[in-house]
């Protein structure tokens, strides 16, 4: 299979990048890394304007939307469709989202939802975020259907990465089992992940889950040395 992209591409620049992207196939948990990882950049820099924007205009349930009040209060400015939270849904884009690319101070962390049809809404903003220093994370849950083997994962980061029309630069591994999860999914998941890593020319950068099951001599990072980002939980199912 052909590498999607090089170790060295993807707005790799030096310096702070202003823009994070994080796709993902359904399930994989990525609106739950996208709002810890906004928190992260706010709690590391608080000299800048961290803002989330929720384009998930396809799953109108896990949004990083659902999490507002507790990102607004902590300084975090967030930016949704219209209809975020409910059960209506449109492929529109908040005239709102230009405040991520027209403020330099600003570092913006972008969920996208909906697999490859969410990703598609990334290809309208193409040239605004290559003009920008910018990352795009694929978070992959390894007991999900789709991404259970290196294969489903590389095929997965394929989609995407033509639905968005913009090269994933690393790979999250954020495996669990929901209210199951032992920390052990993590450990089970990597050589899976490595080997995706190797088949795609993906690198893989990070290892997440709920702090409340990861070992907690897990501390900056996995018994596998990759760097460890431990969440709380900020998202809850909407029925």
């Amino acid at each position: 299979m052909k590498k999607i992209v090089k170790s060295d591409e993807a707005g790799e620049k030096k310096g702070l990048p202003r823009l994070y992207i994080f796709l993902g196939a359904y399930g994989s948990g990525k609106s739950e890394v996208s709002v810890h990882f906004a928190r992260m950049l706010s709690e590391a820099y608080p000299e800048r304007n961290v803002i989330l924007v929720d384009l998930d205009t396809v799953n109108p349930f896990y949004r990083s939307a659902d999490a507002k009040s507790l990102l607004q209060g902590e300084g975090i400015r967030v930016i949704a469709p219209i209809f975020a939270n409910t059960n209506v849904d449109v492929p529109a884009i908040p005239a709102e989202v230009n405040a991520v690319f027209d403020n330099p101070k600003s570092i913006g962390v972008i969920d996208v939802g909906g697999e490859d049809m969410g990703a598609k809404v990334l290809a309208g903003l193409k040239k605004r975020i290559e003009g920008t220093d910018f990352r795009v994370f694929m978070v992959v849950n390894t007991f999900r259907p789709f991404t259970i083997d290196s294969k489903g994962i590389a095929e997965t980061a394929m989609k995407l990465s033509a639905a968005s029309n913009l090269p994933i630069y690393g790979l999250i591994d954020n495996s669990n089992l929901l209210n199951e999860t032992t920390g052990e999914e993590l450990e089970i998941s990597y050589p899976i992940l490595k080997e995706a890593s190797e088949i795609t020319g993906i690198p893989l950068r990070f290892a997440s889950g709920l702090d409340e099951y990861l070992p907690k001599e897990w501390v900056g990072q996995t018994s596998d040395q990759l760097p460890l980002i431990r969440m709380k939980r900020s998202i809850f199912y909407n029925y």
